[in-house]
């Protein structure tokens, strides 16, 4: 257990003597040729950066994305946001006893009751094909590979188990609209909502840091998810072709426009729901976590949000009488 205050509780001018875990690093230059090494380094809690500007020559060589170090400084604020001024930093080594994993963030969702909801939505579904179908590929370690992993590698759902609370998110929305719109097809709705993002589970790593996969960069993770969806329904005999059809279109449309890497747009209504509940479950988690995290120090305002095209602002409901 590592005895050392997180990032998110610190301020200008506090001492920082932490183990933290590199999320980006790159050799930069000044305007006036200068050589320094920019780094992102972060806990479970956010991510500060932190420019080095001399005798990092050793660190530029050896270290990576993922690896733990050991830094000195001062917390300081650059242009309304808090940065590292770095005394001193050096890769963790084992007699350190640390591991990646402990400054990776997880879900502040209970695992096993997530679990427990997923299972309940999936035995809840009544047509027999999609209820084979689901329980062959939620199962064993595949299952436990879609509960660990991130939903993305920044922008929402970015932590541990964020794939399994994105995807609860997007099932109570898609079960929302059925109950406005009871002419769609709950079922499939359902099981798209369950399969959408399953080809993450291998376009992302996060053992040590959140990256793309090799498969992940080539191939992405609609097509790794519409691919393993097409190969288990070929082990289900009677499986009806338009069923796999519609399902694999849920898939394939999530995104909703083709700039957006979807291979085609929504065709039928539940696709259409299915894009826009996880457009609503990314969005509102993505916003919400990067107004806690980059509210510029004394202002209600972020700093310029580069995916959301903007600045964002939190209002402070409770000074409302």
């Amino acid at each position: 257990m590592l005895n050392q205050p997180e990032l998110n509780t610190i301020s200008k001018n506090d001492r920082v003597d932490h183990f933290l875990l590199i999320r980006k690093i790159e050799l930069r230059s000044t305007k006036k040729s200068s050589d320094y090494l920019y780094t992102e380094l972060g806990d479970k809690s956010t991510s500060l950066n932190a420019n080095i500007w001399e005798g990092f020559t050793e660190l530029a060589a050896k270290a990576k994305v993922g690896d733990v170090v050991k830094v000195t400084g001062t917390i300081e604020e650059y242009q309304g946001s808090l940065q590292i001024r770095v005394s001193s930093i050096r890769l963790a080594t084992e007699k350190d006893a640390v591991k990646p994993i402990n400054f990776l963030p997880e879900s502040k969702r209970n695992l096993d009751l997530m679990k427990e909801e997923f299972n309940h939505r999936l035995r809840s579904i009544s047509n027999k094909h999609l209820k084979k179908l689901l329980t062959h590929i939620f199962s064993g370690e595949r299952f436990d590979r879609f509960c660990n992993a991130p939903a993305a590698k920044y922008w929402h759902h970015a932590y541990i188990h964020g794939l399994l609370e994105h995807t609860l998110e997007i099932i109570k929305i898609c079960e929302l609209m059925c109950e406005f719109h009871p002419e769609l097809n709950k079922d499939i709705l359902i099981a798209g909502a369950m399969l959408h993002d399953l080809g993450k589970i291998e376009e992302l790593l996060y053992h040590s840091a959140f990256e793309y996969s090799d498969k992940g960069k080539l191939v992405g993770h609609i097509v790794i998810a519409s691919n393993l969806v097409h190969d288990e329904i070929k082990n289900i005999a009677g499986f009806p072709e338009e069923l796999e059809n519609n399902l694999i279109h849920m898939i394939l449309s999530h995104q909703g426009k083709l700039e957006h890497a979807s291979p085609v747009v929504p065709k039928t209504a539940e696709a259409i729901a299915l894009y826009q509940a996880d457009e609503l479950s990314a969005k509102v988690n993505a916003y919400k976590n990067v107004i806690e995290a980059e509210l510029k120090t004394g202002s209600n305002w972020t700093k310029f949000i580069q995916l959301a095209d903007t600045d964002l602002h939190k209002f402070n409901f409770t000074d409302i009488s």
